[in-house]
């Protein structure tokens, strides 16, 4: 059976969206996902499901959530496979000496080329942000905080769903599954 890590978007920040994250433990383990596990408080989850297609399980799992607390949250999974493969593919070096200023944004899919052109990497530095198929690899040398890059990649300029997690967490991520 596959193991899917599910990352949800925007939930618990400023006290919006408030999913605690015992209740979204139960909620999954209701729907019959196994060993289920969270990760930090900002929707983070990681779980074996008998469904193979991942855009069902994301499509159950948002209904469920929307049905118990009673708000929309996107959810963008990956497999097990998938988050190690984004680990494996980082393009930009260093991220293992500063997690905390390197991000991967997930992307419900891959952007529209053309849209994803229109941002020319000299307006960020010196941040810079890499596309690889459906993640966004970003180094922010001077922090999250003020960054205009940071604004972009949370936004819905490249008309899909994002949803972004510093590098620690992904490791962290990676090593739940396989825990």
């Amino acid at each position: 059976m596959p193991r899917y890590v599910a990352l949800l978007r925007g939930i618990n920040v400023g006290g919006n969206k408030k999913v605690p994250m015992a209740q979204l433990r139960e909620l999954m383990e209701g729907l019959g996902y196994t060993g289920v596990a969270t990760l930090l408080q900002s929707g983070n989850a990681v779980f074996t499901c008998k469904e193979k297609n991942p855009a069902r399980v994301g499509t159950q799992l948002e209904a469920a959530i929307a049905g118990e607390f009673g708000f929309e949250v996107s959810v963008i999974l990956r497999t097990r496979d998938e988050l190690e493969a984004v680990l494996k593919a980082n393009p930009l070096p260093g991220a293992e000496d500063a997690p905390s200023r390197f991000l991967v944004t997930f992307l419900s899919e891959a952007p529209d080329p053309k849209r994803f052109a229109q941002f020319d990497p000299a307006d960020y530095l010196p941040d810079e942000f890499r596309l690889a198929g459906r993640e966004i690899y970003a180094r922010f040398p001077d922090g999250i905080g003020n960054s205009k890059l940071a604004t972009v990649l949370s936004g819905t300029r490249l008309g899909v769903i994002p949803t972004a997690r510093n590098w620690s967490t992904v490791t962290k991520l990676l090593a739940l599954a396989d825990g």
